[in-house]
């Protein structure tokens, strides 16, 4: 598998905020976003073997994957493997290409809807939808018809406001994500606490 990087750190952002977790980057992605701020095209050749070996020396059982967009590369038999090593799987995609089974908590950060269908035909199951929120011209809610039923879904809405690299559009972001989330309350604010902290 082509790995961008490995490391131990506390998820940043969502519903796991805060929680220790072996993070595993995987190279590249099938969309080209201009604000993207991850570089992830650079890796390194790992087979499944190796990448259960280096999580697994770690303390923390919770391993999120991310990228790019995992799905290029997401195999079953790695997340069989994970799940044998007694890891806790977090995945986050962007919902446009299907995911194996048995991920056990699938963050989706869409960029364009619809999300896509699984491979059983039916809609993409999403534990939490995190949603860049980009200014008041911004619709989170053309995502929302995409997500399976309630109940079927956790139903977990977070609002993210998008990091721009300058910090004064970043404030003015941030203060129309809040005003957005108090009149839509069933959105969540979510931050990126890493980059807060000044941590990976």
């Amino acid at each position: 598998m082509k790995v961008n990087e490995t490391f131990i750190s506390l998820q940043g952002e969502g519903h796991f905020t805060g929680t220790p977790a072996f993070f595993l980057r995987l190279s590249g992605c099938n969309l080209q976003c201009p604000f993207c701020d991850t570089n992830h095209q650079a890796f390194r050749e790992m087979s499944e073997d190796e990448i259960v070996w280096e999580a697994s020396r770690g303390k923390p059982r919770h391993i999120v994957i991310t990228g790019g967009e995992p799905a290029l590369q997401l195999t079953q038999s790695l997340v069989d493997k994970l799940h044998e090593a007694g890891f806790f799987i977090q995945v986050e995609t962007n919902g446009t290409l299907p995911l194996p089974e048995g991920i056990d908590w699938v963050t989706c950060s869409p960029k364009r809807a619809p999300l896509q269908t699984s491979p059983q035909g039916g809609r993409l199951h999403v534990d939490e939808l995190k949603v860049l929120y980009k200014g008041i011209d911004d619709d989170p809610e053309r995502f929302l018809e995409s997500l399976p039923q309630r109940g079927s879904s956790r139903g977990l809405l977070y609002l993210q406001p998008l990091d721009t690299g300058d910090e004064m559009r970043n404030r003015i972001i941030l203060r129309d994500t809040i005003a957005y989330i108090l009149q839509h309350p069933k959105w969540s604010l979510s931050l990126q606490t890493h980059k807060l902290l000044g941590i990976k």
